[in-house]
């Protein structure tokens, strides 16, 4: 099924606009900030954690460029797979958060934002 509807296209470019910016944004700070800023933030529980903290960094920054990139660059089909790598960290995000016994609310987030990688990748699949 092609989608070919002009509402759908601008409700994509826009979804994909906020996952750029939230990934972009998360990525950087988990893969750039200094292990201290991570454990106070409560992203690190321990140093030890620090590798498997700064490859979510680099998957979710690569993930966010792959929200705009390819549909500039014209190679279409690589914005449904970033989205689809996308909704398979927040599925396991949601599985930390759940076993961290973290909040509702901080569970939210990451179930919010892989709904929406999911529709993009629904989206954006034939495209």
């Amino acid at each position: 099924m092609k989608t070919n509807s002009k509402g759908l296209n601008i409700t994509l470019w826009i979804v994909q606009g906020i996952l750029a910016f939230m990934f972009i944004m998360a990525g950087f700070m988990k893969t750039f900030s200094p292990v201290e800023a991570l454990l106070e933030g409560g992203m690190l529980k321990s140093p030890d954690e620090i590798g498997l903290v700064r490859f979510i960094g680099i998957s979710e920054l690569l993930g966010g460029l792959g929200m705009i990139l390819p549909m500039l660059l014209k190679w279409k089909k690589l914005t449904s797979l970033a989205a689809l790598g996308l909704f398979i960290i927040m599925v396991l995000a949601v599985g930390v958060h759940i076993k961290a016994g973290d909040t509702v609310g901080h569970t939210m987030v990451p179930a919010t934002l892989g709904l929406l990688a999911a529709f993009v990748a629904w989206g954006r699949r034939k495209n």
